[in-house]
């Protein structure tokens, strides 16, 4: 559930900055021709493009967040349920991490 909302937000945050780059190159386009109402409202156009991708990032930010506390959590039971297989998983890594250091 998590994972599908999480790609929903990638996917609407991607989409948000595609917008805003097309806005942007509109802009940069027509700065030349346009004046008065008509560079006002596309000055408005992005200026909405850039609220919405910002509240966008905003939940995607706060989605990995919780995955990640997630993720925190449920290491720590393990760690707390299984010591002793925590610390055999982590002299392995130590160990290969060790030989992949002196074959440099």
């Amino acid at each position: 559930m998590a994972r599908k909302t999480a790609q929903s937000a990638q996917d609407i945050l991607m989409a948000d900055f595609q917008a805003l780059v097309s806005d942007t190159e509109k802009l940069l386009e027509h700065t030349a021709t346009l004046a008065g109402d008509q560079a006002d409202e596309l000055r408005g156009q992005i200026h909405e493009s850039l609220i919405k991708a910002r509240e966008t990032l905003q939940l995607t930010e706060e989605s990995l967040q919780e995955r990640g506390k997630a993720a925190v959590l449920a290491t720590e039971d393990y760690v707390q349920s299984n010591p002793w297989q925590s610390v055999g998983i982590a002299a392995g890594i130590g160990f290969v991490l060790g030989l992949l250091a002196t074959r440099r």
